[in-house]
């Protein structure tokens, strides 16, 4: 088995295009799938790139999520807290009960009956945009609060609490800023769910909050803590991707036209569409942090307990042994098993919502908008590299 080697290179970050991996990437997972590597902290972990790699690590309960130093920030301090309910940051056996208990609220059946209040809020958003004269900034009027309003219609937010939340989830979900900052957020975000459930409790509604109030709950874990961190680890994470994945996906898609006349000719491509936006864009552009609980070994590689690993899942979702031709953003292709919404025990809980809110969101938008183009070339985009996930800060649009 392979050991660690002296002066691991740094993880790459730089693009020369912006809707593809890092520069380097591809020919570090060439070399060695499972290899040493500096991040951003300075700290050298694991870093793991070929797609059965990162399966097997991420399906493996020897490695915990409850990971020591944060690899991504500059100070390289974990500002999550592991707690009943808060799922991402949870190991077994506790994941499994707490994630069962949700799971319940998020099955397909569930989600499809969204699909009308969807269509409704996607309708208005755009209809707002229709009475302006172009540009538009398309984050701003439509990516970022269509998927706010509909998570927060999920958790009954109030309407006037909206424009908070979603200021909250930014901050959260940045990665250049120092951790008093981002524990500021999250001390906001805490007074705000904490005041949602004490009102849901007093006044349950046709909520995923007032649903999980009178769940069957044997084991009495159901407590204010677990709301908020259930509420917590939901809201921001439904909200902060999707619109992630809304403001890139049209971004790629105006910068590829041929693609886009597609989807117009036959709408019936809208699934096989949001399935390759979502390998090709693949938003958790540092992976996912994990430590080894044990000695273990991975790609035939010997990982000493304690040892940290990064599942790198954008640079797996192009693993040419995965997919092929990885680079080639192709609507027409067959759907493959990416890794977009993770693998494994932590797999995303609302990746069903997800799909449907992309599914919706782009047909809606092209089909209005059949002359929807970029009012700014592509290389003059802000793109989210400060952020936890990978987007456009803004996306002008003219039609």
């Amino acid at each position: 088995m392979s050991q660690p080697t002296a002066g691991a290179p740094a993880v790459p970050k730089a693009r020369s295009c912006p809707f593809l991996p890092p520069d380097g990437l591809a020919d570090i997972r060439e070399a060695a799938p499972v290899t040493r590597a500096t991040f951003t902290s300075g700290r050298e972990a694991w870093l793991v790139t070929g797609y059965e790699q990162v399966r097997a690590l991420l399906r493996d309960p020897s490695f915990s999520v409850q990971v020591p130093h944060a690899l991504h920030t500059q100070d390289g301090v974990v500002t999550q807290k592991p707690g009943r309910g808060s799922l991402l940051w949870q190991d077994e056996p506790e994941h499994t009960a707490d994630r069962k208990l949700l799971a319940k609220e998020f099955t397909v059946r569930r989600m499809q009956a969204l699909r009308p209040n969807i269509q409704r809020i996607v309708d208005e958003h755009l209809d707002a945009i229709e009475a302006q004269s172009g540009p538009v900034d398309l984050v701003k009027t439509f990516a970022n609060p269509v998927p706010s309003m509909v998570i927060s219609d999920l958790f009954g937010v109030p309407v006037e609490r909206r424009a908070e939340f979603q200021e909250i989830a930014e901050a959260m979900m940045r990665v250049d800023q120092d951790v008093a900052a981002t524990e500021a957020a999250g001390m906001r975000l805490g007074g705000l769910l904490y005041q949602l459930v004490q009102e849901r409790r007093a006044n349950p509604g046709d909520d995923l909050i007032s649903a999980l109030i009178t769940t069957e709950d044997t084991d009495g874990v159901v407590d204010d803590m677990f709301l908020m961190n259930a509420a917590g680890t939901l809201l921001i994470a439904a909200h902060d991707t999707t619109a992630c994945m809304i403001g890139l996906g049209a971004a790629l898609l105006l910068d590829r036209p041929d693609q886009l006349a597609l989807l117009r000719e036959d709408p019936s491509l809208i699934g096989n569409t949001v399935e390759e936006l979502l390998r090709y864009l693949t938003i958790g552009q540092f992976g996912g942090e994990r430590v080894a609980t044990e000695d273990v070994e991975l790609g035939g590689v010997r990982i000493a307990e304690g040892e940290q690993v990064v599942a790198h899942v954008l640079a797996a979702d192009f693993d040419p042994a995965f997919v092929e031709d990885p680079e080639r953003f192709d609507i027409t292709r067959r759907p493959a098993p990416h890794l977009a919404f993770g693998f494994g025990a932590h797999q995303c809980i609302g990746q069903q919502l997800a799909r449907i809110e992309l599914q919706i969101v782009f047909e809606t938008l092209f089909r209005r908008f059949p002359t929807l183009r970029l009012a700014k070339p592509v290389e003059e985009l802000r793109f989210r590299t400060d952020m936890v996930f990978y987007g456009v800060h803004e996306l002008p649009v003219t039609w």
